[in-house]
């Protein structure tokens, strides 16, 4: 089972670099935090969907789900079973051996796949992240009106100086 590492972009999320050149998927609403987590724990879950093949396969897939885990918590109740449940499976390392990775999977898979029921449950509204200082960005009509009259303004300048 071969999953894609490149990060989607559906109509409703938003694809930046970072500095370092990496990409950084940055969810627009809850809603869509709940279908991507719910697509992955059907990639675990289903009985349509095969086992992961090796052991990369399960990491990715358990990587996947911390990170849902991760996102959704945000957003679940701090009281919720769910939630301490699924942060708890989390924080646990991958077991060794082939059975153990397997079924560690399958109750993460199990944990976040409660953890969006709680979420939806819950109907939480829009999150607000705490981030560092955000820049207001000028719409791009004001930067075209302000860069016309400096540059006429150099011009006339430039026009104005006497040549030697």
């Amino acid at each position: 089972m071969r999953l894609s590492l490149a990060p989607r972009q559906d109509a409703c999320q938003h694809v930046a670099s970072n500095r370092k050149g990496r990409m950084a998927v940055e969810p627009v609403s809850p809603r869509n935090q709940a279908v991507a987590a719910t697509e992955t724990v059907a990639l675990v879950l289903d009985e349509d969907s095969p086992l992961p093949e090796t052991t990369a396969d399960v990491e990715d897939l358990a990587r996947r789900l911390r990170g849902h885990i991760n996102r959704l918590g945000v957003m679940a109740p701090k009281e919720a079973p769910a939630l301490r449940r699924a942060q708890q499976l989390g924080s646990v390392g991958d077991p060794d051996g082939y059975m153990p990775s397997r079924v560690h999977l399958v109750r993460l898979a199990e944990a976040a796949h409660e953890l969006v029921a709680t979420v939806e449950a819950h109907g939480t509204g829009c999150v607000t992240r705490q981030r560092g200082r955000r820049w207001w960005t000028p719409p791009i009509n004001l930067l075209r009106g302000i860069v016309l009259p400096v540059a006429f303004a150099c011009l006339v300048l430039a026009a104005s100086t006497p040549r030697t």
